[in-house]
Protein backbone atom coordinates (compact mmCIF):
# COMPACT_ATOMS: atom_id res chain seq x y z
CA UNK A 1 0.00 0.00 0.00
CA UNK A 2 2.75 2.76 1.03
CA UNK A 3 4.63 1.44 -2.23
CA UNK A 4 1.46 2.29 -4.24
CA UNK A 5 1.62 5.74 -2.38
CA UNK A 6 4.53 6.42 -3.32
CA UNK A 7 4.11 5.54 -7.22
CA UNK A 8 1.12 7.93 -7.16
CA UNK A 9 2.53 10.78 -5.68
CA UNK A 10 5.20 10.69 -7.95
CA UNK A 11 3.29 10.58 -11.02
CA UNK A 12 1.26 13.72 -9.31
CA UNK A 13 4.51 15.02 -8.74
CA UNK A 14 5.86 14.59 -12.23
CA UNK A 15 2.80 16.14 -13.79
CA UNK A 16 2.62 18.76 -11.64
CA UNK A 17 6.40 19.91 -12.86
CA UNK A 18 5.43 19.37 -16.37
CA UNK A 19 2.32 21.83 -15.53
CA UNK A 20 4.65 24.48 -14.55
CA UNK A 21 7.11 23.93 -17.18
CA UNK A 22 4.27 24.67 -19.69
CA UNK A 23 2.73 27.36 -18.27
CA UNK A 24 5.99 29.13 -17.16
CA UNK A 25 6.84 28.38 -21.19
CA UNK A 26 3.71 30.75 -22.15
CA UNK A 27 4.42 33.40 -19.62
CA UNK A 28 8.07 33.66 -21.44
CA UNK A 29 6.40 33.74 -24.70
CA UNK A 30 3.88 35.98 -23.68
CA UNK A 31 6.16 38.45 -21.96
CA UNK A 32 8.77 38.42 -24.86
CA UNK A 33 8.42 42.21 -25.22
CA UNK A 34 9.15 43.04 -21.27
CA UNK A 35 12.07 40.65 -20.87
CA UNK A 36 13.08 42.97 -24.20
CA UNK A 37 12.87 46.04 -22.70
CA UNK A 38 14.14 45.54 -19.44
CA UNK A 39 17.59 44.17 -21.28
CA UNK A 40 17.28 47.10 -23.19
CA UNK A 41 17.26 49.28 -19.68
CA UNK A 42 20.34 47.28 -18.22
CA UNK A 43 18.81 44.01 -16.82
CA UNK A 44 21.24 41.36 -16.61
CA UNK A 45 21.00 37.98 -17.52
CA UNK A 46 20.89 36.88 -13.81
CA UNK A 47 17.78 39.08 -13.03
CA UNK A 48 15.85 37.67 -15.61
CA UNK A 49 16.59 34.06 -14.38
CA UNK A 50 16.14 35.14 -11.08
CA UNK A 51 13.01 36.65 -11.79
CA UNK A 52 11.19 33.78 -13.96
CA UNK A 53 12.47 31.29 -11.28
CA UNK A 54 11.17 32.72 -8.69
CA UNK A 55 7.53 32.67 -10.37
CA UNK A 56 8.02 29.01 -11.08
CA UNK A 57 8.75 28.07 -7.16
CA UNK A 58 6.04 30.24 -6.04
CA UNK A 59 2.92 28.94 -8.31
CA UNK A 60 4.67 25.38 -7.30
CA UNK A 61 4.75 26.24 -3.56
CA UNK A 62 1.01 27.46 -4.05
CA UNK A 63 0.10 24.61 -5.52
CA UNK A 64 1.77 22.49 -3.19
CA UNK A 65 -0.19 24.61 -0.03
CA UNK A 66 -3.26 24.17 -2.24
CA UNK A 67 -2.81 20.09 -2.44
CA UNK A 68 -1.87 19.99 1.62
CA UNK A 69 -5.03 22.23 2.91
CA UNK A 70 -7.27 19.84 0.74
CA UNK A 71 -5.91 17.03 2.01
CA UNK A 72 -6.16 18.11 5.20
CA UNK A 73 -9.70 18.82 4.67
CA UNK A 74 -10.72 15.68 2.90
CA UNK A 75 -8.79 13.91 6.01
CA UNK A 76 -11.36 16.06 8.61
CA UNK A 77 -13.91 15.19 6.36
CA UNK A 78 -13.22 11.35 7.00
CA UNK A 79 -12.54 11.60 10.10
CA UNK A 80 -15.82 13.45 11.30
CA UNK A 81 -18.14 10.67 8.68
CA UNK A 82 -16.12 7.35 10.21
CA UNK A 83 -14.48 8.41 13.17
CA UNK A 84 -11.14 6.91 12.12
CA UNK A 85 -8.24 8.59 13.84
CA UNK A 86 -6.04 10.76 12.04
CA UNK A 87 -2.70 12.42 12.11
CA UNK A 88 -2.07 15.85 10.79
CA UNK A 89 1.65 16.67 12.05
CA UNK A 90 3.13 20.25 10.82
CA UNK A 91 6.23 18.77 9.27
CA UNK A 92 4.30 16.81 6.64
CA UNK A 93 2.81 20.32 5.80
CA UNK A 94 6.25 21.65 5.72
CA UNK A 95 7.81 18.41 3.92
CA UNK A 96 4.73 19.18 1.42
CA UNK A 97 5.35 22.53 0.28
CA UNK A 98 9.41 22.39 0.44
CA UNK A 99 8.95 19.49 -2.37
CA UNK A 100 6.37 21.22 -4.47
CA UNK A 101 8.89 24.10 -4.07
CA UNK A 102 11.65 21.49 -5.31
CA UNK A 103 9.85 20.92 -7.96
CA UNK A 104 9.25 24.47 -8.97
CA UNK A 105 12.77 25.03 -9.19
CA UNK A 106 13.73 21.94 -11.10
CA UNK A 107 10.70 22.16 -13.69
CA UNK A 108 11.25 26.49 -14.02
CA UNK A 109 15.39 26.36 -14.51
CA UNK A 110 14.44 25.39 -18.74
CA UNK A 111 11.79 28.43 -18.62
CA UNK A 112 13.90 30.69 -16.92
CA UNK A 113 16.90 30.14 -19.18
CA UNK A 114 14.74 30.31 -22.26
CA UNK A 115 13.82 33.56 -21.02
CA UNK A 116 17.25 35.08 -19.52
CA UNK A 117 18.55 33.98 -23.45
CA UNK A 118 16.10 35.90 -25.17
CA UNK A 119 17.64 39.13 -27.36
Amino acid sequence: FFLTLVALSSVALMVGGIGVMAIMLVSVTERTREIGVRKALGARRGAILLQFLAESIVLAAVGGMMGAAIGAAIGWGAHLATGFPISLPWWSFAIAVGTSSLIGVISGIYPANRAARLD
